[in-house]
């Protein structure tokens, strides 16, 4: 199956049709009034679609198992065509389209086993995907220009800025923006020291960078002093950010209760502090971006 750990779970609906043609108005009638003698053709029929739901990663290969957490079934006749309409939600990390589409054709399937006794001419045709949300789309910013905004990275390191270790966090991060198409404007490694990180912060937010992204200096040693150094300049701190970041990595790996991530505005600045780990650096950025970039349309007015 497709590798979905790296994606948070969001609200996640689809809906469904399929349309199921008999031959005779006496079929619709017998419907209609419940006179078909394996019973009752839209609430069994129903009842076998919720199964089928419940049912598809038992049967396709690659569909995750998830948790339904709702769905509804509704029928509509025109002449002598009915159409099924599934709707499925979960909150998950990934859609329910193919569940949605599942059901809709055994309740089709369901509905021609029951009604194959009278009508010898049935068909079912036209199962269809009608609509779907919550995935990554209908999170895009579709007014905001990512080629607009301008990143700098900075590492927090003594040991590597003095040269004894490999920079992996902030490359991370950088490939990490530059797959949300953001540019990348700069790339520093400095030593964990207060009075450089508050100059890089200044000196970036002067120069009009949008977004200003630390690693390292988040931990718990008295060396680590990123969080204190740039808090004092922000004007106001995001705790939402913070939190999403924070019970995204907790959910990976249970230390991650000890980092210190630090996220607010500075003008119209979003300045993240991150931790310093490459796979911190790399889980914290999956936890937020792309869609953290709508906090630029925010900070400009546009409320959409």
């Amino acid at each position: 199956m497709v590798n979905i750990t790296e994606k948070t779970n969001t609200l996640r609906i689809a809906i469904a049709q399929a349309i199921v043609k008999v031959s005779k108005q006496e079929t619709i009638d017998a419907i209609n009034n419940r006179t078909v003698p394996k019973g009752d053709v839209f609430e069994m029929s129903k009842a076998a679609g919720l199964l089928g739901v419940k049912k598809t990663p038992d049967l396709l290969p690659d569909c995750h198992p998830l948790p339904i957490e709702f769905t509804a079934v509704c029928y509509r006749i025109e002449d002598l065509s009915i159409y099924v309409e599934m709707e499925v939600h979960t909150i998950y990390k990934t859609g329910v389209e193919v569940e949605a589409m599942h059901g809709v054709s055994v309740i089709a399937l369901n509905m021609y086993d029951m009604l194959k006794p009278i009508d010898k001419g049935i068909e079912i045709s036209t199962i269809k995907l009608l609509e779907k949300k919550g995935g990554k789309s209908d999170f895009k910013d579709k007014f905001l220009d990512r080629k607009d905004l301008k990143a700098a990275v900075i590492v927090c390191s003594d040991t590597i800025s003095a040269g004894q270790k490999e920079d992996k966090a902030g490359k991370a991060i950088i490939e990490k923006l530059e797959k949300s198409q953001v540019v990348i404007g700069a790339y520093d490694i400095i030593p964990d020291d207060k009075e450089i990180i508050q100059a890089k912060l200044n000196d970036y937010h002067a120069q009009g960078y949008n977004l200003i992204i630390y690693t390292g200096g988040t931990g718990l040693s008295v060396r680590d002093v990123t969080p204190e150094s740039i808090e004092p300049l922000l004007d106001r701190r995001i705790p939402g950010i913070e939190e999403a970041i924070r019970s995204y990595g907790q959910n990976r790996m249970p230390y991650a209760m000890l980092s210190r991530s630090v996220v607010g505005v500075k003008g119209g600045t979003l300045v993240m502090a991150l931790p310093g780990s490459t796979k911190g650096a790399k889980e914290s950025m999956d936890a937020v971006f792309p869609q953290v970039l709508h906090v630029f349309g925010i900070l400009k007015g546009e409320q959409h």
